[in-house]
């Protein structure tokens, strides 16, 4: 069974197999964790997205979906790239996002990796409110069958942390 975890921190110095970006759909890069991920982990891993934006992924990643790369310079061995859907107050979204960590956990499970580290993914500039983004994550975690013995979700703020906290104990 998967332990789940939370950090207050930053995930760019986690010691683990896998750290998952919050990723744009072009795969090279932007705002938020997926910024900080390119900048501390240099050069290798946008070398590694364009190379996938040149073979399978011409159009940019979907979102929901997962592919992994090399981790660069992070403490980690693989970085996880995953799209996160835009927040929406018309269109349920929910299983966009939930895919986002059944997707990060199977990739995670072809390379073998026994502990992931997690952003909040889509709770930041896609707006996805802070307890509905906490509880899918938590929820589908939780419900996905996976190899990884751990799951950390490195949360970069107090509140975020409060709302992964509160999720995890429901």
């Amino acid at each position: 069974m998967t332990r789940i975890t939370l950090i207050q921190g930053d995930i760019t110095e986690q010691k683990v197999d896998a750290v998952v970006n919050a990723a744009n759909s072009s795969l090279l890069g932007g705002g938020g964790v997926d910024g900080a991920i390119h900048r501390r982990g240099g050069p290798e891993i946008l070398t590694a997205c364009r190379e996938l934006r040149a073979s399978q992924y011409g159009k940019g990643l979907p979102t929901g979906q997962a592919v992994a790369t090399t981790a660069g310079r992070l403490p980690a061995r693989w970085v996880i790239h995953t799209v996160g859907p835009v927040y929406s107050r018309s269109e349920d979204r929910s299983e966009l996002l939930a895919s986002c960590y059944r997707e990060s956990l199977r990739v995670a499970d072809e390379l073998g990796a026994a502990t992931v580290a997690f952003p909040a993914v889509s709770a930041g500039i896609y707006g996805w409110p802070l307890d509905d983004a906490a509880r899918i994550a938590v929820g589908t975690v939780r419900a996905t069958p996976s190899g990884v013995k751990e799951v950390r979700f490195v949360l970069f703020t107090e509140d975020v942390h409060d709302a992964f906290a509160q999720a995890l104990a429901d």
